[in-house]
Formats: structure tokens, sequence, C-alpha cells
């Protein structure tokens, strides 16, 4: 990857959405909703605190996360999609 995100950012390739219902019903790419799961593909160094120290990341390359809807910044990056987020949109890792 060429892109290393600073501080505290994580670089988030969404999961693809389900395009079938439950019951077999194909989903419109327009009817689809954005996919709240994804994998972290890179990490800042840590989150630059007030008395000037680093502390490091909780999440880590290769995490499955849960993110909000509407969550980071999307950019496109060697025709991939990628989010860049800040570590506190990160709501949990998904073990």
């Amino acid at each position: 990857m060429n892109l290393r995100p600073l501080h505290d950012r994580v670089v988030v390739r969404r999961s693809e959405e389900e395009r079938t219902s439950a019951g077999g019903i194909v989903i419109p790419d327009s009817a689809a909703e954005k996919p709240i799961q994804g994998e972290v593909v890179a990490v800042g160094n840590g989150k630059l605190l007030d008395d000037g120290s680093v502390r490091s990341l909780d999440v880590k390359v290769g995490d499955r996360v849960l993110f909000g809807k509407y969550s980071g910044t999307e950019i496109k990056l060697a025709d991939e999609k990628l989010l860049v987020m800040r570590e506190d949109d990160i709501m949990g890792i998904v073990e």
C-alpha cells in the first residue's frame, strides 16, 4: 500500500455488501446499504496526547472492525475505494 495514515488515522477496506436478501431477492446497487464492517489495511503511528507522548492504536492491520455508516472519508487509490477515519470512529473489533 502506498498510503501511510498519520497519527490516529486508520485506512479501512469496506466488506462487500450483500447483493441478495435472505429470501433470495437480488438487491440493486441503488437500494443496497453501505456495509458497516471492514478490514484495516493501514494504521498510523498513534494518537498524540496533550503531554506530547504518543499512545499506540488498539487496532492493527488485518483486524475486522465495525464503524458508523457515514464514518470516515472515502478515497480512491489504485482503482480501489478505501475509507480513512480516526480510531475514535471505530466502534469495535470483530473477533
